[in-house]
């Protein structure tokens, strides 16, 4: 089913201020952007990707997972306003000076909130945090430069560089995904395009190389590669959920080094394994 609607343009809002829907603020976070930083993960999410390792973020509602390790079930997803963030995320401000760190907004999508993503955004950029986000991509244009004006870093994912083919994997096309890349590289944020690489989806020579010719032809410069794991398998058995790719290896850094000098050949600087 093509996923054409835009739950971005509604705005959940009480009389204490809009509210968004969060699963999970991990604090002390260093893959999420520069220095040490508190991300925030909103729920909800417009893709479904057939590999998503974060199976609860993707509705956009609270749900039950069980908990092994507790026994019995655990509420995923939780209304939170501004003002309940920025107590979580003023806790660690010493801690972003000190490193250069900050806040990231991850997701689930965080554009599948955007009402609430920018009330947020304003928050943090008032006190004077750096300010990164995860993102698909995937929304209206003016809810994409609405939110990215406020944005330090931005992670960008692009999933395929043929459109049926993305469709395939996430059910929606990759057009409007490609035009907000676009319109981000021309309001010269700084972004990093990252690429995760799945079996039999995406991870031939022949796709390494479209993506180069791709990339080449809007004007990327960066893009990380994303090995296929299985870190989010027994998500799925909590969620009570099948998981489509359950018996598919998982990829490694060695899997990757031929697609990556394809896309070091068309003039693209790769990072793998956490270095360029």
């Amino acid at each position: 089913m093509k996923r054409n609607t835009f739950p971005q343009d509604k705005n959940n809002r009480t009389r204490s201020g809009p509210k968004g829907l969060i699963f999970n603020i991990q604090k002390f976070s260093i893959n999420d952007g520069p220095g040490i930083r508190t991300v925030v993960f909103f729920k909800g999410c417009p893709l479904r990707c057939i590999w998503c390792a974060n199976p609860e973020s993707q509705r956009a509602c609270s749900e039950q997972m069980r908990d092994d390790v507790r026994g019995g079930f655990t509420t995923v997803g939780e209304y939170k306003t501004v003002a309940e963030i920025m107590k979580t995320i003023m806790q660690d401000r010493d801690y972003y000076e000190e490193s250069g760190g900050g806040v990231t907004f991850s997701g689930g999508e965080v554009l599948n909130q955007a009402p609430f993503a920018i009330e947020l955004a304003k928050a943090v950029k008032k006190e004077g945090i750096h300010l990164a986000c995860e993102t698909s991509g995937y929304a209206r244009p003016e809810i994409f430069k609405a939110l990215i004006q406020y944005m330090d870093f931005m992670f960008f994912d692009v999933k395929h560089w043929n459109s049926q083919k993305h469709y395939e994997g996430t059910g929606v096309y990759n057009e409007l995904i490609l035009k907000n890349l676009q319109i981000a590289l021309e309001a010269g944020k700084d972004l990093l395009v990252r690429i995760p690489v799945i079996p039999h989806f995406n991870d031939s020579l022949a796709d390494a190389a479209q993506f180069g010719r791709l990339f080449n032809q809007i004007g990327v410069k960066k893009v990380e590669l994303l090995p296929f794991h299985q870190y989010g398998l027994k998500k799925y058995a909590e969620l009570g959920r099948e998981y489509a790719m359950k018996d598919t290896a998982q990829l490694h850094t060695e899997d990757l080094r031929d697609y990556k000098k394809i896309l070091n050949r068309a003039g693209l600087a790769v990072k793998l394994n956490g270095s360029f």
